[in-house]
């Protein structure tokens, strides 16, 4: 008979977050006259990080409107009222202030399904010298819940400015929130200006941070001119008076109670000014965890088992990343990650430092120091590798290795590298000891120093032992190599390990 056994699984693909954008680049603060046209056009600029290109038809959009600073958004028994409603909030007067009179104030400038996916405020609607945060609502067509929201403040003068945007030049490091762009503390912020327009009378630029306080009863941010862009010029800050500026984390890292920042560029024409800003809130690493390892000691066949229970963000816990160091702790090396808060892990030999970075959606990490550990090395099964990698089925690293899991391969092959590495130096000291020249035998590493050599006799034997020694490294080195070429590469971390993995397979480059 013969028997037939199936497996199925379901997979549900869950979209990623709608950016919408009113303004091209999803700058947060534009300048435009009052007697310029402003067109504010999500169907156009939002982005989809799932599509080559965002599909205008497939979602509906409302507009808001409030005078920013002076009231709230308004609404209508608790509804918001679109800024295309005749309806009033008396406590909180519409952006248009001729909305009851005659003169249309905007326009949709879509057709059929499109109507609303851009829409012009006329010149003459909006009042001078006031900033006014607009808004959009987006709900996909097919599915309601699937919404997004987009924003941006727009100062308005009664000159006639060219319209300036700003954007980030790694766009995956500024993540929307709302009014806000998500910063990690620990990364820099490069950003670029494009002057959308006529820009031939531009007499220069220059580029101002403020820093923000939030007041919730208004919904309304204060800002206050960061005063020290002048003492940290090319230190922290470069490429002031261009379009092209990048700051470094020590702004964030040194001013850690600072949530808010805006990133501001002033470029100035024969005739007038226009501003732009960027405005980003710091992205919080995860917290409230803790991290353990069990046991405490073991060789180099223990498996250990990492534990860190109780972690927290908003964004959410991307994976948890385990580094060792012996000496120097910027030599640490990532050993072992994982999506998961318990793991296990093989540990190369030697008393390590051990920390765990724990990292959000986002890439915000925080870390974990945990209590170092010794590790000595089975030579048993160390020997029995050596001596038996084509023939052995109950060595357990060659079980490992055949199970093809990417962690616990790569640890693997660091462990027992830096054993063979050990080994190796060994037996060349030996080997030098015996007679043979150095220089016959290794290749020095780049940067290290020479030595005179004395002239002893060779010892023939020693130089039979030596090579017996080298080419069974060797030929392990060749069978292990079948382990590490079929690993895939999934995400920066496996990159990490499969690097380490490489590095510490050749340290021995006479091998």
């Amino acid at each position: 008979s013969i028997t037939t056994i199936s497996s199925s699984v379901y997979v549900r693909i869950t979209p990623s977050g709608i950016t919408a954008n009113l303004v091209q680049l999803g700058t947060s603060m534009i300048t435009r006259g009052n007697q310029q046209d402003l067109k504010l056009d999500p169907g156009s600029f939002s982005v989809n990080p799932d599509e080559y290109s965002f599909d205008a038809t497939k979602w509906k959009y409302e507009y808001y409107c409030r005078i920013y600073g002076l009231y709230m958004f308004p609404n209508f028994q608790g509804a918001l009222l679109s800024i295309d409603d005749s309806r009033i909030d008396p406590s909180n007067p519409s952006c248009l202030s001729n909305q009851t009179g005659n003169k249309t104030e905007l326009k949709f400038d879509g057709v059929g399904l499109l109507s609303k996916s851009s829409v012009t405020i006329l010149a003459g609607s909006l009042k001078s010298n006031r900033t006014y945060q607009f808004m959009v609502q987006m709900e996909n067509l097919r599915n309601s819940s699937i919404q997004a929201t987009g924003y941006v403040l727009v100062t308005v003068v009664d000159t006639r400015p060219q319209m300036v945007l700003i954007g980030c030049v790694i766009w995956t490091m500024c993540v929307p929130n709302l009014e806000f762009q998500f910063v990690n503390p620990t990364t820099q912020v490069a950003l670029f200006a494009i002057c959308n327009g006529n820009c031939t009378t531009l007499q220069n630029i220059i580029w101002n941070i403020y820093q923000g306080s939030s007041n919730s009863s208004s919904n309304v941010t204060q800002w206050i001119l960061y005063n020290q862009m002048n003492t940290y010029e090319n230190i922290w800050f470069f490429g002031r008076n261009t379009s092209n500026f990048t700051t470094t984390n020590q702004l964030f890292l040194n001013n850690p109670l600072i949530g808010l920042w805006r990133f501001e560029v002033v470029y100035n024409f024969t005739f007038e000014t226009s501003l732009s800003s960027l405005n980003f809130i710091i992205n919080q690493p995860p917290y409230n965890g803790s991290c353990s390892m069990n046991p405490s000691n073991g060789t180099t066949s223990t498996l250990f088992t990492i534990e860190c229970p109780n972690w927290f963000d908003e964004d959410d816990i991307k994976d948890y990343s385990l580094y060792i160091w012996t000496t120097d702790q910027r030599e640490r090396m990532m050993i072992a990650f994982s999506s998961v808060s318990t793991f296990q892990v093989y540990l190369p030999a030697g008393i390590s430092h051990t920390i765990m970075y724990i990292r959000d959606t986002l890439d915000c990490t925080a870390e974990f120091n945990m209590s170092s550990i010794n590790v000595t090395t089975d030579f048993d099964t160390i020997n029995d590798l050596i001596n038996n990698i084509q023939s052995s089925t109950n060595n357990p690293l060659i079980n490992i290795l055949v199970g093809g899991n990417q962690n616990l391969v790569g640890q693997v092959i660091v462990s027992v590298s830096q054993q063979f590495n050990q080994m190796n130096n060994e037996s060349i000291d030996n080997a030098v000891s015996n007679g043979i020249p150095a220089t016959s035998i290794s290749i020095s590493s780049l940067g290290s120093q020479s030595s005179q050599e004395i002239s002893i006799p060779l010892n023939d034997s020693a130089l039979i032992e030596y090579k017996k020694g080298l080419n069974s490294l060797a030929n392990v080195r060749d069978q292990l190599i079948k382990y590490l070429v079929d690993l895939q590469v999934f995400d920066s971390n496996s990159l990490k390990l499969q690097s380490l993995s490489l590095a510490q397979f050749s340290g021995s480059t006479n091998q």
